[in-house]
């Protein structure tokens, strides 16, 4: 098969399209993995043993399954039990639970990197909770992890393909309906590959230099 330029050319718009979809997933889906993640890493922190434990499960067993089935699970299961969103939802959702499993663990070693006497100086001082997170542990533990965090972020916007699973019509998804409908796969999906690429590749360079401007001082 060679390379239609004027094929490839008008598919352009309808690839961007997707790539929209794309983009929006991973934003939708990135702020309810930092939210979830940050407050599944405090609860264990926190909580009481039990909840704690039961948190630590949570995060264990969607870690350790996935992400496709937890998809599938959520778009063909759950309407059975009453549960339904469209798609767009349902993706969005699914991956950002997916990714709050992992980011919980890059802000709990955040937390726990936090020095010891930070800790008993609030005590010391007889600051309440919500001060001593909010004002003293939070923002040395998250200055800390941000380059992680957006390294997640690069790799939720790449797997945001496997949503097309559950008929979410993002960029992959478009690409192979205009590859089905004209018998022509070649220019979509090389083109899709490509847009996958300009967004990931600067983003990746971005958290390249985070991580230097954070790497701790020896």
């Amino acid at each position: 098969m060679i390379w239609d330029n004027d094929f490839a050319i008008s598919v352009i718009p309808a690839l961007l399209q997707g790539l929209l979809v794309t983009v929006q997933i991973t934003v939708l889906g990135t702020l309810l993995a930092a939210l979830l993640g940050l407050a599944f890493a405090v609860v264990r922190q926190l909580a009481v043993p039990v909840v704690s434990q039961a948190v630590a499960f949570a995060v264990t067993f969607i870690r350790g399954t996935p992400l496709l089935v937890q998809a599938y699970c959520a778009f063909f299961v759950l309407p059975g039990y009453g549960i339904s969103a469209d798609a767009f939802t349902t993706g969005a959702i699914v991956i950002g639970i997916n990714y709050s499993a992992y980011m919980a663990e890059v802000y709990r070693s955040g937390i726990q990197g936090v020095h010891r006497g930070q800790w008993e100086a609030c005590t010391a001082l007889g600051l309440p909770a919500s001060r001593t997170w909010g004002k003293v542990i939070l923002p040395q533990a998250l200055r800390s992890v941000v380059p992680m965090l957006g390294n997640y972020l690069i790799q939720m916007f790449k797997d945001s393909a496997v949503l097309s699973a559950i008929t979410v019509v993002e960029l992959l998804a478009t690409a192979q309906a205009i590859g089905t409908s004209n018998f022509r796969y070649l220019e979509p999906l090389t083109l899709a590959a490509v847009l996958f690429l300009i967004i990931s590749y600067p983003s990746s360079r971005l958290v390249g230099r985070l991580e230097r401007r954070y790497a701790p001082q020896h």
